[in-house]
């Protein structure tokens, strides 16, 4: 009987949450609560200047410069790779500063932790300063509370938000609105905006991987992402203005005050007076990287200085209709890419010599393989280098399950060198100054006793509202508890300092299990290591042909960036740019940051029948069971005849072994039960690949 009861009540409570998810609002209701919002925003402008008291840059000087040199035929451009996390954060508060007209925002995460939190504020402190902010981000990961994203609507005049393509007439999908999305919406759902740049005054723009979260600018506690954006200035940057209008126009893109959830807390507690803010966690971190924003001698040293002139130059990018149903009509699936995927592809298709491919997630999409196989199979094949996550540092299990499964395809039938980075690289660009991962901080505060940190037009940017929407549960981003060890006084960034850097574990750790269950991260986080630190993982996408085309962008070189997300790039044809984009991707290659792979030893009985059912046992879609993989991780080992070098090792040479020992499939790996893990989404989950 009880357990009768008991399925009972769990069909009820799935069939009341179903009708909740699906329940929508008339058009009236919709109209009163974007009227509620429209009359609660304030028109006052703070400034009565022509260039709307923004503050002055060296960097738009040098993108205006840029712009009066440019004809429509000789366009001039200047670009600038940005690899050091915090001054990618410094400068996007930078040029939202030294706004004087207008600012377009496109990203697939916006979270509502520090850096977030800094980055809205500065947006809205231009609003009212007369700039006209536009604000588009992907639905489902559009900030945390639906009381922001009310407040938000009803801020400013100037500041206009929109959510892309929403599920369930929702602007926040918690958990169980997930699931439901999943049974009653599968393909709407997995439709997203990858895209991500900020333009300013239409002058300058940065594009990349990079989105608004404390992890893509060194300011995580326990983990952060070695990531890559690119800096812009010259009339492509039109380009980029152009297809965030297509999207901002897309009746994809939607008002949050319009779609219900947001649009019910209008209705039921008015406007927000304030979007909500928690104390920033470290503000002596924000009132430095405040500080650089206006110093004009350091921004000019980092940003315009550095900048290359470069030719050839090209903004690829989707567009919005990508995700119509009509697109693909009559295409098979595994043709069917955009825009951008078109672009990449036939770049690749041209390479002779060499081809330098970074991406987080190595699951190759269908005409991708094609490509690679093609190259391989010419008589002069390109080398092809691939730099991407281990275990140990990716965030992706999943998408690593599938690679896993496919290292003797890549190896074999593409050729790839395959350099998987470390979660503790010895040389990575990894801030640990006063504006990025300092090791110290500073004991908690109670929320009424914490440091206030002071917006450019003076008022405070802190509230002492820290409460969450009544639909999520996710930390409201206070820092976790644990001890922390000290960095030594005037140390730098060493390997040992970073594994010192404790965040939320044991005091005393010999490994990370204190975390949660071995599939706790099966999706979306970090697996348990053997030992603890402040950790990194690759985020960035990039590419280098030959050693005379380079590209930035958001693709992950995936099947989902083909033919689910949107994608954009920036492709410059110039060889010095090419140069100084390879040496930032070869230095993540190198064998202090990552390990190599390759071929294992053969079996020591029937070899060749070993590797024929490894073969045939990987070809297959379901019930890849077969227990031994052909390629394993090697770690080069400096001592006589192995110098220390900072040249990333093929795997195919023939003294290889000399100076790279095996150190197992999954080194540092905590691996308990995740072995079970990998196998199972390596046996079944390869109907997988094309949404990873």
């Amino acid at each position: 009987m009880r357990r009768t009861w008991g399925g009972r009540w769990l069909a009820a409570w799935l069939v009341l949450l179903l009708c909740s998810g699906c329940a929508t609002l008339g058009r009236a209701q919709r109209d009163a609560a974007a009227g509620i919002a429209q009359a609660a925003r304030s028109t006052q402008v703070d400034c009565a200047r022509a260039d709307a008291c923004a503050t002055p840059s060296p960097v738009l000087d040098m993108a205006r410069e840029v712009w009066a040199a440019s004809t429509a035929q000789a366009p001039h451009h200047r670009a600038l790779i940005l690899d050091h996390a915090p001054d990618a954060l410094l400068l996007r508060i930078h040029l939202i500063r030294s706004a004087r007209r207008s600012i377009e925002l496109q990203t697939y995460i916006f979270d509502e932790d520090d850096s977030a939190q800094l980055v809205m504020d500065e947006l809205e402190a231009a609003a009212f300063r007369g700039v006209k902010v536009r604000i588009l981000i992907d639905q489902l990961a559009a900030l945390r509370k639906v009381e922001t994203l009310a407040a938000l609507a009803s801020r400013h005049a100037n500041l206009e938000l929109r959510l892309y393509n929403p599920v369930l007439d929702r602007a926040r999908l918690p958990l169980p609105m997930y699931a439901i999305a999943s049974l009653c919406c599968w393909r709407q759902l997995n439709r997203r905006m990858h895209n991500k740049l900020l333009v300013v005054d239409g002058l300058v723009g940065i594009v990349g991987g990079r989105n608004y979260q404390d992890d893509y600018y060194d300011w995580g506690e326990d983990y952060n992402f070695r990531d890559r954006d690119l800096l812009l200035a010259g009339p492509q940057v039109a380009a980029m203005q152009a297809n965030f209008e297509a999207f901002w126009r897309s009746p994809r893109s939607v008002p949050p005050e319009r779609l219900g959830d947001v649009a019910r807390y209008l209705r039921r507690y008015g406007a927000p007076a304030t979007p909500p803010h928690h104390p920033f966690r470290r503000p002596e971190r924000v009132r430095a990287l405040l500080a650089q924003a206006n110093d004009p001698a350091l921004l000019r040293a980092r940003f315009v200085t550095p900048a290359l002139e470069v030719g050839g130059v090209s903004f690829i990018a989707d567009l919005p209709r990508k995700h119509r149903e009509e697109t693909s009509a009559g295409v098979p699936a595994e043709q069917a890419v955009g825009a951008a995927s078109r672009g990449l592809l036939e770049l690749l298709q041209g390479a002779q010599h060499e081809v330098l491919l970074q991406t987080p997630y190595l699951v190759m999409s269908k005409p991708a393989q094609q490509v690679f196989r093609a190259l391989h199979q010419r008589a002069q094949p390109p080398r092809v280098q691939i730099s991407t996550n281990s275990l140990a540092a990716t965030d992706a299990f999943i998408a690593y399950a599938m690679s896993y499964k496919y290292k003797r395809r890549y190896l074999r039938d593409f050729g790839f060198e395959i350099h998987e980075f470390k979660p503790f690289p010895a040389d990575a660009p990894l801030e640990l100054g006063e504006t990025g991962a300092a090791l110290e901080r500073e004991p908690e505060a109670e929320p009424d006793e914490a440091m206030e940190v002071e917006r450019a037009d003076g008022p405070s940017v802190a509230s002492d509202r820290d409460g969450k929407g009544d639909d999520e549960d996710a930390a409201d981003g206070q820092a976790p508890q644990g001890q922390d060890v000290p960095a030594a006084p005037g140390s730098g960034g060493s390997l040992l300092e970073r594994r010192l850097a404790r965040r939320g574990l044991r005091s005393e750790p010999v490994s990370e299990a204190g975390r949660l269950s071995p599939f706790a991260s099966s999706g979306g986080l970090p697996v348990r290591l053997k030992r603890a630190g402040l950790r990194m993982g690759l985020h960035a996408k990039s590419l280098v042909v030959d050693a005379r085309v380079g590209v930035v962008g958001t693709h992950n070189f995936d099947p989902r960036g083909d033919t689910l997300n949107t994608e954009s790039a920036v492709v410059i044809a110039d060889p010095a740019f090419a140069r100084q984009l390879a040496a930032s991707i070869l230095r993540d290659m190198a064998p202090a940051n990552a390990w190599t792979i390759g071929r294992r030893d053969d079996a020591l009985l029937l070899p060749g029948v070993e590797y024929t059912l490894a073969k045939l046992s990987e070809r297959m879609p379901i019930f890849d069971l077969w227990p031994r993989k052909y390629a394993t991780s090697f770690d080069y080992v400096p001592g006589p005849g192995c110098p220390p070098t900072q040249v990333p090792p093929s795997p195919f040479a023939a003294d290889f072994r000399r100076c790279n020992q095996p150190v197992g499939d999954f080194p540092e790996v905590d691996l308990g039960l995740k072995w079970l893990g990998v196998r199972l989404f390596t046996a079944f989950g390869s109907g997988l690949s094309p949404i990873l």
